[in-house]
């Protein structure tokens, strides 16, 4: 984190275009750990019937504060400009940093933690600390084990499903804002005003994704019940970004636009199903697989809206992420299949 604040903090001071290209990449490198490290804090931390909840949380804070500071972003950018807009991130960035490395800990390190919690954790399922995973299992890695993360079709269809909900939150991150104000005519800060309500529905998607998700399990109900509906649905509620393209109210515009976000929040909790299927041995390589392909929707989406929209012309791009989202729920209920473990193949 300390890192990617260092290179948003920098690009707020660089004139040439190559380094400010390069900039952009090193945060692409440098946040690539963050997902797969919150898994493992939620591991760590959470028995297993809590997990969908603890995950939703730490999900809902991206959403979180791009409902609350787009506007406020917009603002920066407005009085400060965009250099500005780096430069403050940056610093909020690297004062975040310093006060996670003082303050965490895992839970057998953490002074206010006691034993009946620890007991709690472990009889759960968490995996406490360090020296959760014994000497005699731990091996050198091989290139058998990574092609066992690409052989079975169960994990094809959550890389697929995570790239279909990346593609999803691209839009909003990357192209949204350019939507309201080329393409639909609002004002720039009044855009930062509305850009904000699609963002605060998935902050609540994903919220209770998690915590009805959790409810489920320990209702009893089955896991296919339990943790594919939330995202099953949130999937096909993306497809409503499609709606935009039928009406000229911004009312109804911002509507359908937040029923999309508010159903990538619903299928937010995919991480869940990185602990539930993925082989014991390789739950972090298969991680990391899963957190790569979500990440190439940020390569390419984006890069495909610029060719779709080049005329000004908006739909086809609603069109292209309406339909990525129906591919994400074909590839949960039909690809994923079954939710169970994997055994890796001898």
């Amino acid at each position: 984190m300390a890192l990617w604040s260092v290179a948003t903090l920098i690009q707020g001071m660089v004139s040439s275009f190559g380094a400010l290209i390069g900039l952009r990449a090193s945060i692409g490198i440098f946040e690539a750990p963050s997902y797969p490290i919150n898994n493992l804090v939620v591991t760590r931390w959470f028995p297993e019937d809590e997990r969908a909840s603890a995950i939703a949380i730490y999900t809902s804070g991206q959403f979180l504060g791009l409902a609350f500071l787009t506007p406020v972003l917009v603002a920066i950018q407005s009085y400060f400009g965009w250099r500005g807009l780096f430069v403050i991130s940056g610093i909020i960035g690297l004062v975040w940093a310093a006060i996670w490395y003082f303050f965490y800990r895992n839970p057998q390190n953490h002074k206010s933690i006691n034993k009946a919690e620890l007991d709690h954790i472990e009889k759960g399922g968490g995996l406490i600390g360090k020296n959760d995973v014994k000497k005699e299992e731990k091996k050198k890695f091989d290139w058998n084990d990574f092609k066992q993360a690409f052989i079975y079709r169960k994990l094809w269809g959550l890389y697929i499903g995570q790239f279909c909900l990346g593609a999803t939150t691209i839009f909003f991150l990357t192209w949204f804002p350019t939507y309201l104000v080329e393409f639909r005519g609002l004002d720039f800060l009044k855009s930062g005003f509305l850009a904000s309500i699609p963002f605060l529905a998935a902050f609540f998607g994903v919220l209770l994704s998690g915590f009805s998700s959790d409810y489920l399990i320990k209702k009893g109900y089955s896991v296919e019940i339990a943790r594919k509906t939330p995202i099953i649905i949130g999937m096909l509620l993306s497809t409503c970004i499609i709606g935009a393209n039928y009406t000229d109210s911004t009312f109804f515009v911002i509507l359908f636009l937040a029923l999309a976000f508010f159903g990538n929040g619903l299928a937010s909790i995919a991480w869940i199903f990185i602990s539930l299927m993925a082989p014991k041995k390789l739950i972090g390589l298969t991680g990391g697989a899963f957190n790569f392909i979500g990440g190439l929707a940020g390569v390419v989406v984006p890069i495909v809206i610029g060719y779709l929209v080049e005329d000004g012309d908006f739909s086809p791009a609603l069109f292209f992420i309406g339909g990525i989202a129906l591919l994400g729920f074909i590839s949960y209920t039909f690809i994923v299949g079954k939710v169970e473990r994997i055994v890796p193949k001898k």
